[in-house]
């Protein structure tokens, strides 16, 4: 991912996603390309072969609004990835740049351990890395407050501040995390998040929504190639171009000390600030999801720890002693990730 035709990238992957069939057109025993030919969408959306072939490598920048919406119908895309195109479109054209000139972010916070530290009643902790991942105290206050596990995302899937009930549901869930690094090179993530397709699907999706058109941001081609490297998985969902903004779901999870959880997750944007979702978990009143939630904020209360306060710029996080269940994470692979401290990322879910 270079960044330099994001839109005809974007048209070339949904276009091998949509079979034949789906168009009402025959397969026929001689197909050898995944989904339809360039010609086939052409011809469907009503423009000519050789303007979609400009538009898909890059060579004509200013499509019609309406050719996009046929191209998006076509596609079978929803609302999302409709307007997603639709940016794309609109977008300037990226500027190539020369192999070795890509600024890079100075790293301000070097990379958190994944190692998870004990459960106590800490207040809720913040990390400020860069400007746009400072968070506001008074939603540090609000979330510290609430009686839920929560916690405030960056855009590129960093958690910036977590309250201690969300820190004590997963490891992941605290401040200098890298969720979507967590998902796919922490293998206790996986043994936490029981519907892990799932969750990882709806983190390359968001992180895809997230980006926008600034697809050539050194901080996400960092994440991007790093994670390309290590995860099959990443890579594949990542070659989909799939589009999904802010969601609320469904988590099921398997807590080392609670056991088993069925959690609605729910996602707010935070005004005022650069691209970053406040999460909440909560469960049905009454359910055993709820004894079990209530049973974890107990266990904190009575841990009654000192506490840690805010994690400074610039200050590393000592490894902390493995929580009971749990297989310890293994050493970071795979180059560093410029501009920002990631550690993982476990819940764009």
């Amino acid at each position: 991912m270079d960044g330099t035709n994001p839109l005809g990238e974007y048209l070339k992957a949904r276009r091998q996603l949509v079979t034949p069939e789906q168009v009402g057109l025959p397969r026929g025993p001689r197909r050898r390309v995944p989904g339809l030919r360039r010609e086939e969408l052409a011809l469907l959306a009503g423009i000519s072969p050789d303007y979609y072939l400009r538009l898909e490598q890059g060579r004509d920048h200013n499509p019609s609004a309406q050719v996009l919406d046929a191209l998006a119908r076509v596609l079978h895309l929803d609302r999302e990835g409709t307007a997603y195109l639709q940016q794309l479109g609109r977008a300037a054209p990226a500027v190539l740049r020369a192999p070795g000139t890509a600024t890079r972010t100075t790293r301000t916070t070097p990379r958190t351990a994944t190692t998870p530290g004990p459960t106590t009643t800490a207040p809720t902790t913040a990390a400020p890395t860069t400007l746009e991942d400072r968070v506001d105290p008074a939603i540090v206050q609000l979330i510290d407050e609430l009686p839920v596990p929560t916690f405030v995302q960056g855009r590129w899937l960093d958690v910036l501040a977590a309250n201690p009930l969300a820190r004590a549901l997963s490891p992941q869930y605290r401040p200098g995390v890298n969720l979507l690094r967590a998902a796919f090179t922490d293998p206790r993530d996986r043994t936490l998040h029981q519907d892990w397709d799932r969750a990882t699907e709806e983190a390359v999706s968001g992180l895809r929504a997230a980006a926008g058109t600034d697809l050539d941001d050194p901080r996400l081609q960092d994440l991007v190639a790093e994670l390309s490297a290590v995860s099959d998985r990443f890579r594949e969902l990542w070659a989909r171009h799939d589009v999904r903004g802010k969601v609320g779901g469904t988590s099921v999870m398997l807590h080392p000390e609670v056991g088993p959880l069925e959690l609605r997750h729910e996602k707010f944007a935070v005004t005022g600030s650069t691209g970053q979702l406040m999460v909440v978990y909560h469960a049905e009143p009454g359910s055993p999801s709820h004894d079990a939630l209530r049973r974890l904020a107990a266990s904190i209360e009575q841990a009654g720890a000192a506490p840690t306060g805010a994690i400074p710029p610039g200050a590393a996080v000592a490894p902390a002693p493995p929580t009971p269940g749990l297989a310890p994470a293994p050493a970071p692979t795979g180059p560093p990730v410029g501009g920002h401290d990631r550690g993982k990322l476990s819940d764009t879910r």
